[in-house]
C-alpha cells in the first residue's frame, strides 16, 4: 500500500466513524425537542420524563460526535495538504461558519438547556434547546456545502492553477447541496426513529417480562405498578409513546429519503454519471436496471457482468423521468472521461511515483453497486418494521417474544447501515476525482482535481500507517466507552435520566420547604449535574 491508498483507508475509517454519530445527534435532538415542546404545552409527566431519557442519549452521542470531529480538521493539513491548498479558498467559508456560527450557536444553547432545568423559565429553556438544534441543522448545511463543492464545483475561476471563489451564492445554493441537505436530513430522522422504536420495544417487553405490565380479556394491555423506582404507569406511558412516535417518524423519513434521493439521484446521472453507471453495473447503454448482478462486478471488463433481475425502463426514470431514454453505460462513458481528461496522469511533479500512470475512471464497482442497494434495502427495512411494530403495538404493548425483542434491538442498526452505506458510495463513487469535474463548465478553465495529486507530498507511507493504527485503536476505544454509556443508560431507563425518582428531594428553600422544580417536576429535585453527566 503507498501513502495515497492508506491515507484513503484513513480518511474512510474515521469520516465513517464519525457519520455515525452525526445522523444519531441530528435527528434525536429534533424528537427530543419536540418531545419538550409536547410537555411544555401539556404538563404531562410522561413526556417530562420522556425528554430527560432521550436527552440523555442524546447527549452523550452528541459529545462522541464532537471529539471524533475534531480529527477531520486536522486530516486536512496533514494528509491531504495538497487537497487543501487547491480547495482552500472554497471550502474555508463554509468550514469557518461551521465552526464559528453554527457549531458556537449549537453548542452554547445546548450548554443553556443542560444547566438551565431551574434557572431558567420553561419557555426560555425550552428556546434554548430548539436554538441548539437549529444550530446543528445549519452545521450540517454547511458541512454539506462544501462536500457539494467536491461533487459538483460552482462559483469559481481558476486563477494561477487554483480555484477561487468569485460567487458566494452559487457555492452556498449550489443544486447538489440544495438536494443532499433535506436527504442528510431524512436520513437522521430515521436514525432518530428507528432508535426510539427499538428502545422502547425492549423497555415495554421488560415489563411484560417482569409481569409488571399484562394483558386484559379483550387483549389489550393492564399497565401495572413496580416497586422498583420509576416503573409506574407513567413508565408504560413513556415507551408507549416513543415507539409510536419513533414509527411514524421511522416511516415519514423513508418516504422523505425516498423522494430527496430520487432527485439526488437524477442529479448524479447529470454531475457524475460514471458513478450512477457503475452503480447499477450498467455496461452498456440502456433503459433497464439491475435488481441483481451477478459477476465480477470489480472487474476492469465489465462485460463480464451479467444482470440476473432486470427490470426495464426504471433506470430511465431514475435518470430522465421517463421509461425510454436510453443511459450511457460504462463503456461508454469510459471513452468520453478519457477523452476529456487523458488516460494517463500528468507528468507532473505533484503526482510522485504515480505520474504517468493509466487513470482507472470506473469506481470499485463492489461498493458503488452493492453501496446504493444497502442503502435503499436498509432504510426500506427500517420502514417496514416500523409498519410492524405499528400494528403489534396497537394494544398497548408489544408481543412477549425474546426473538422479536431482540430483532427490534438490532433492527436499530439497520438506518444506521443504510447511512453509512450511501456516504461510501457518495464518496467513493466520485473517484478517481477528489474534486470532481463539472459537466456544464466545459472548456481548458473546468475545475478539478484528481485524487493522487491530493495527498500531502512530504508524508510517508510508514507516517501515515503509523496514524491509521493510532486512530483506529483510538476510535476503537471511544465505540466502547460508548456503547457502554448507551447501555447503561438504557438499560436503567427512566429513572438513569431522573435521580428524583429516585431520591428523596434535598433542595430547599430558606425557609426549609422544598423548591418547587417547574411544571412537570417533583419539588426539590435537584438533578442539574446528574442530569448533564
Amino acid at each position: 500500500m503507498d501513502a495515497l491508498e492508506i491515507a484513503r483507508w484513513q480518511f474512510g475509517i474515521t469520516t465513517v466513524y464519525h457519520f455515525m454519530m452525526v445522523p444519531l445527534t441530528i435527528g434525536l435532538g429534533l424528537v427530543v425537542a419536540v418531545i419538550q415542546t409536547m410537555w411544555h404545552r401539556t404538563g404531562k409527566p410522561e413526556y417530562l420524563r420522556m425528554t430527560k431519557f432521550w436527552g440523555k442519549l442524546f447527549l452523550i452521542n452528541f459529545i462522541m460526535g464532537v471529539a471524533t470531529g475534531i480529527v477531520q480538521e486536522f486530516q486536512f493539513g496533514m494528509a491531504w495538504s495538497e487537497y487543501s491548498r487547491f480547495v482552500g479558498d472554497v471550502f474555508g467559508a463554509p468550514l469557518a461558519m461551521e465552526a464559528l456560527l453554527a457549531f458556537f450557536v449549537e453548542s452554547t444553547f445546548l450548554g443553556l438547556w443542560i444547566f438551565g432545568w431551574k434557572q431558567l423559565k420553561p419557555a426560555i429553556h425550552l428556546a434554548c434547546l430548539w436554538i441548539a438544534v437549529i444550530g446543528s441543522v445549519f452545521s450540517a448545511y454547511f458541512i454539506i456545502v462544501a462536500n457539494s463543492w467536491m461533487q459538483h464545483p460552482v462559483g469559481v475561476e481558476m486563477i494561477d492553477g487554483r480555484p477561487v471563489m468569485t460567487d458566494a451564492w452559487a457555492v452556498f445554493t449550489n443544486n447538489t447541496a440544495l438536494v443532499a441537505v433535506p436527504h442528510t436530513l431524512f436520513g437522521s430522522l430515521a436514525v432518530a426513529g428507528s432508535f426510539l422504536l427499538g428502545i422502547a420495544w425492549y423497555h415495554l417487553w421488560r415489563r411484560r417480562h417482569d409481569g409488571i405490565d399484562t394483558i386484559g380479556a379483550d387483549g389489550s394491555v393492564v399497565p401495572g405498578e413496580s416497586a422498583i423506582p420509576g416503573r409506574d404507569r407513567a413508565d408504560h406511558a413513556v415507551w408507549i409513546r416513543s415507539l409510536r412516535i419513533g414509527a411514524v417518524v421511522a416511516m415519514i423519513s423513508f418516504a422523505g429519503t425516498s423522494f430527496t434521493g430520487d432527485l439526488q439521484g437524477k442529479l448524479m446521472f447529470e454531475q457524475q454519471p460514471m458513478k450512477m453507471a457503475a452503480a447499477e453495473a450498467a455496461c452498456h447503454d440502456g433503459t433497464g436496471f439491475s435488481i441483481l448482478s451477478l459477476g465480477n462486478v470489480g472487474s476492469k471488463n465489465c462485460d463480464e457482468v451479467v444482470a440476473v433481475i432486470e427490470v426495464p425502463g426504471i433506470l430511465s426514470f431514475l435518470a430522465k423521468g421517463n421509461f425510454t431514454t436510453e443511459v450511457q453505460g460504462v463503456n461508454s462513458l469510459l471513452d468520453q472521461y478519457k477523452a476529456d481528461y487523458g488516460t494517463h496522469l500528468p507528468d507532473n511533479p505533484i503526482y510522485g511515483e504515480r505520474a504517468g500512470q493509466e487513470i482507472q475512471y470506473v469506481p470499485v464497482m463492489e461498493v458503488t453497486y452493492w453501496g446504493f442497494r444497502m442503502m435503499i434495502g436498509f432504510g426500506g427495512f427500517a420502514a417496514a418494521a416500523a409498519l410492524v411494530a405499528l400494528w403489534l403495538a396497537r394494544k398497548g404493548t408489544v408481543p412477549a417474544s425474546r426473538g422479536l425483542m431482540r430483532l427490534a434491538v438490532f433492527g436499530i442498526l439497520a438506518p444506521f447501515g443504510a447511512n453509512a452505506a450511501g456516504w461510501i458510495f457518495t464518496e467513493m463513487g466520485r473517484q478517481p476525482f477528489v474534486v470532481a469535474p463539472n459537466p456544464d463548465a466545459n472548456g481548458i478553465d473546468q475545475v478539478f482535481m484528481f485524487t493522487a495529486a491530493a495527498v500531502s507530498p512530504g508524508v510517508s507511507a510508514g507516517e501515515l500507517l503509523t496514524s491509521l493504527v493510532v486512530l483506529t485503536s483510538v476510535y476503537a476505544v471511544l465505540l466502547v466507552v460508548e456503547v457502554k454509556l448507551l447501555v447503561k443508560y438504557i438499560r436503567g431507563g427512566v429513572a438513569s435520566a431522573m435521580p428524583e425518582l429516585v431520591h428523596v428531594p434535598v433542595d430547599e428553600n430558606e425557609d426549609g420547604t422544598p423548591r418547587d422544580g417547574g411544571p412537570g417536576k417533583p419539588a426539590g429535585a435537584d438533578d442539574v449535574l446528574a442530569f448533564a453527566y
